[in-house]
């Protein structure tokens, strides 16, 4: 048995020797390359893996790209529908003063405007104004937001407390802030912290009110959660509610931010004088006892431009960038 063994081994090896010389002789060169489809499979898997990260690399471009050219229509859109707009009003404004000749005391023309405008700008008067009212008008809408939100978060937690206030914030909201000037007046004199006063005024209620109703709209869940997880109810309030509440509290800020704006306009026509100083409003009172309509103009369309300003730079990201990092999708946006 060991003989067989040792004469069969070779002779099995010599017929398989010559069976592979003959299959190599039929074989065409193109059916001869697939004996080493081990190798070329080795190579062609990593050929396809950097190609599949090629392919991913382009996409990923193509959707970057998209997406700037996306942000640019958008930002395109906003920018030209607006200028479109002012351009019809200035000019239908300039064809009315054209063609019905009206007195230039009552209705001035834009070229009246704009004269009046670089004559103010140029003596620096305008920008003392502009200054002057964008300084009252930030520290007291910032004075505003830090006393109203620990006292809108008080409210919102302690239900005694807002079952009790919640009906004077409304009426103080409801009330115009330009009826606080007269006690202002008696109270602070003709100075800065009349002015102040009156923002104050405005701006309060609208924040706490805007952070109540944020409060009102979070799921009743997350604070069973922020319990569950062993926070107090100062954590609650901060960690919690607040960031669930930012949509409603944005909103409280710029109806706060209008408010203080428009009732720091009141203060400044009607308290002019003492140190108070010269604001935008100052500015439209005097233009209005020298019967300079071009200045009235002026001082309106700057009251106007900072309110628009403050709108797109401040507020609009804020608000876009709230809505994106939550998955929602303002309705204005395309």
């Amino acid at each position: 048995m060991p003989l067989e063994t040792s004469i069969t081994a070779p002779a099995v090896g010599r017929v398989a020797s010559d069976q592979r010389k003959d299959t190599n002789r039929d074989l065409s060169p193109a059916d001869a390359s697939g004996f080493d489809t081990p190798l070329r499979g080795y190579s062609t898997s990593g050929s396809d893996s950097d190609l599949r990260s090629l392919e991913s690399g382009l996409d990923s471009l193509q959707a970057e790209s998209a997406g700037t050219a996306r942000s640019w229509r958008r930002v395109l859109s906003s920018v030209l529908l607006p200028v479109a707009l002012l351009v019809a009003l200035v000019v239908a404004w300039q064809l009315y003063v054209t063609i019905a000749h009206p007195r230039p005391d009552i209705v001035p023309s834009p070229a009246d405007v704009v004269g009046s405008f670089g004559q103010l700008a140029s003596t620096g008067r305008l920008q003392q104004a502009v200054l002057t009212s964008l300084e009252r008008g930030v520290i007291g809408f910032l004075v505003a937001a830090s006393v109203a939100t620990p006292f809108g978060l008080l409210l919102a937690e302690v239900r005694v407390l807002r079952r009790a206030f919640g009906p004077l914030i409304t009426g103080l909201q409801v009330l115009p802030s330009v009826a606080w000037v007269p006690a202002a007046i008696l109270w602070f004199g003709l100075t800065d912290a009349t002015a102040y006063f009156v923002v104050l005024m405005g701006a309060i209620p609208s924040i706490v009110n805007g952070l109540l109703s944020g409060v009102d709209q979070v799921p009743p869940l997350f604070r069973r959660v922020g319990t569950v997880l062993g926070a107090g109810r100062l954590q609650q309030g901060t960690l919690i509610v607040l960031p669930a509440a930012l949509p409603g509290y944005l909103g409280g800020l710029k109806q706060g931010w209008a408010f203080s704006w428009r009732s720091l306009m009141a203060a400044e026509i009607i308290t002019t004088g003492g140190t108070m100083g010269f604001g935008l409003g100052t500015l439209l009172d005097q233009s209005r006892q020298l019967a300079d309509i071009s200045g009235v103009f002026v001082a309106i369309l700057s009251i106007l431009a900072i309110g628009i300003v403050v709108e797109l730079l401040v507020f609009a990201p804020l608000e876009r960038r709230l809505a994106r990092s939550r998955g929602l999708t303002r309705g204005g946006e395309r």
